[in-house]
């Protein structure tokens, strides 16, 4: 197989929001960039968000132009559905090994259409929505998803060709297709290879993956989304709008039980802007939220807390022990009253979301060489107050949650702080190769 060779200034891994932003930085300054991503489409997880915090901005109407822009800039080259194999560096250049996977659908003459997708006769669970909705093994991943192109779960394909016969373009969709090859030429690597959450089912005493009832805040996420599965939030088991519904904090952070020592930062507010929405979106349900600390750590933060307070959202200081499940599937939430000496009780919710934790996506060790820390498993940044984004191997940058749990603020911060710490690089570098002299 011919292996196709491109040459950039800096190659980004990741298309969430971190990677898009340091894409778009680097690129608006001439640079030439190659954004590489491991999904279908870029967005990463904001796209699949309801609204922001502390804004209540709509998160696809922030994320979405981004995404546009990335894929129209006339200096980034975007390739999704592709990962990189290895990396070696030679003299001053990264070179990277980058394989693209098969789509079984040619991307340069997908109209995006969705014929395909409403021919298929396979459902499979929906990854965009948390496996809360379906969609179908041919499929565009969502409504806005960039590329517009469809994608081919060939592990659920029946082969029965109905998606081929109903695509209005000849030789769109390829059953044979091939991973293509890529070698990257690069001066400059940016790390953004983003978190994942603490599986749901991470403690068993809470009953996350076993009752239908207990979701993740990502699950809560797409159901308060106007392109969510149900069209509403409506609990799983039934389709039953809750009338009562909780919070468990720290479901998946400072618990040395599950490896995840630290605090992710995020979870009181998401936690928080997600029980605000519901009292808009169920005006009659009662929502409370366990915690053992409350952590208002940005700015406007505390007053967001406080206005869940004014608004009635119960807010208690409790350690959760164990949750059952009743014959209704209602949900039996066993506390420790914190500031009632320890008084222990038991509460009944319709729905129970877990405030699941942030983990590194990611380990770049192997690949890339970079070393993460030997406590949270983060990328290693030795001189975080001088160089927040500087991994110590020359010209490897790391931005957003790559490094370490953070908001989506402090993410596009460290990208642009990244693509500065690249651009800085890159000129010194060029004035070494031009014998001290750069032309700007």
């Amino acid at each position: 197989m011919a292996t196709d060779k491109i040459n950039v200034d800096v190659l980004v891994v990741g298309g969430g929001i971190a990677g898009m932003q340091s894409a778009l930085d680097l690129a608006d300054q001439g640079y030439q960039v190659m954004l590489v991503e491991k999904s279908p489409t870029i967005g990463g997880t904001m796209i699949t968000l309801s609204k922001v915090f502390p804004t209540l901005d709509c998160a696809s109407c922030i994320t979405t132009p981004k995404m546009s822009a990335v894929a129209h800039h006339d200096n980034i080259q975007m390739f999704t559905y592709t990962e990189v194999q290895s990396v070696e560096r030679q003299g001053n250049r990264y070179i990277a090994q980058v394989v693209k996977k098969p789509r079984y659908v040619n991307e340069n003459i997908c109209t995006g259409c969705r014929k395909c997708e409403y021919a298929c006769p396979v459902e499979v669970p929906s990854v965009f929505d948390q496996d809360l909705g379906a969609y179908r093994a041919i499929h565009v991943p969502f409504s806005t998803a960039v590329p517009q192109v469809a994608v081919l779960d060939m592990d659920n394909c029946m082969l029965c060709g109905k998606c081929e016969k109903a695509c209005p373009v000849e030789g769109c969709i390829d059953y044979e297709q091939k991973p293509q090859e890529i070698e990257v030429t690069a001066k400059a690597i940016v790390l953004a290879t983003g978190f994942k959450i603490t599986p749901v089912d991470a403690k068993a005493e809470y009953g996350g993956g076993k009752y239908p009832n207990v979701i993740s805040a990502l699950a809560m996420e797409r159901l308060l989304a106007p392109t969510g599965p149900y069209g509403h939030v409506l609990r799983p088991s039934d389709g039953k709008e809750p009338e009562s519904i909780a919070y468990v904090q720290c479901a998946g952070s400072r618990d040395k039980s599950l490896g995840v020592p630290y605090c992710s930062r995020i979870c009181c507010m998401y936690a928080i802007k997600q029980a605000m929405l519901l009292s808009g979106a169920l005006p009659l349900a009662d929502i409370t939220i366990y915690y053992m600390d409350i952590r208002t750590f940005g700015k406007g933060y505390e007053q967001f807390y406080q206005n869940a307070k004014a608004m009635g959202i119960e807010f208690v200081k409790a350690k959760v022990a164990k949750i059952t499940e009743d014959e209704n599937q209602n949900l039996r939430v066993r506390v420790e009253m914190m500031e009632e000496g320890g008084q222990v009780e038991e509460r009944e919710h319709d729905l129970v979301v877990l405030s699941v934790g942030v983990l590194p996506a990611y380990n770049p060790e192997a690949v890339f060489g970079v070393p993460v820390s030997s406590e949270d498993n983060f990328i290693e940044i030795p001189s975080p107050n001088f160089e927040p984004c500087n991994t110590g191997f020359p010209g490897i940058f790391a931005a957003g949650t790559a490094t370490g749990p953070m908001d989506i603020v402090d993410s596009i911060v460290m990208a642009g702080a990244a693509a500065s710490e690249a651009t800085a690089y890159l000129h010194e570098l060029a004035a070494a190769e031009n014998g001290g002299v750069t032309h700007d």
